[in-house]
């Protein structure tokens, strides 16, 4: 909680706003921040978008870089945190897209797969990570992790 609260804190002193756009997270990353007293102050949206259809259609990932790299993949986080940002007008936005299991994970994408994107006024940037344990500590490590980023990556704005 204390690092949600430091990124709300940061938001309203620099007079940004927020927005995510989750699929493994399925809005846990925005639950986070509302978490937060006074976040409506800086978040103004947040999309679930789980399928592909809706990442294309929301977010405006390119049926290409879906079709070449998959949902879980750098691309298509790069692609979703920057759909996010320009959908919502807001200068720091946050994506998540993984394999959270205990299905669905392969030899070159297992279980535990998760990539994180993160938009700070045009600067994007993507983490690729390694979580383990069951679905929901997956879950919860890549919302820790994405809070974290969002930090990082202000920070060094």
């Amino acid at each position: 909680m204390e690092r949600y609260e430091e990124l709300v804190r940061l938001l309203k002193d620099r007079g940004y706003t927020i927005t995510t756009a989750e699929s493994c997270t399925g809005g846990l990353i925005g639950a986070a921040i509302v978490e937060v007293s006074g976040a409506s102050e800086v978040y103004n949206q947040g999309l679930i978008t789980y399928s592909n259809e809706a990442k294309e259609r929301l977010l405006g990932v390119s049926h290409t870089t879906l079709k070449a790299h998959g949902a879980v993949s750098e691309e298509t986080a790069r692609e979703m945190v920057l759909g996010a940002a320009r959908s919502a007008g807001a200068e720091v936005a946050l994506a998540s897209t993984g394999i959270a299991g205990p299905d669905g994970g392969s030899p070159e994408k297992p279980v535990g797969l998760v990539y994180l994107g993160c938009y700070v006024r045009g600067y994007v940037t993507v983490l690729e990570c390694r979580f383990s344990g069951s679905r929901e500590a997956i879950r919860h490590a890549s919302v820790e992790r994405a809070i974290e980023m969002a930090l990082e990556c202000m920070k060094k704005e």
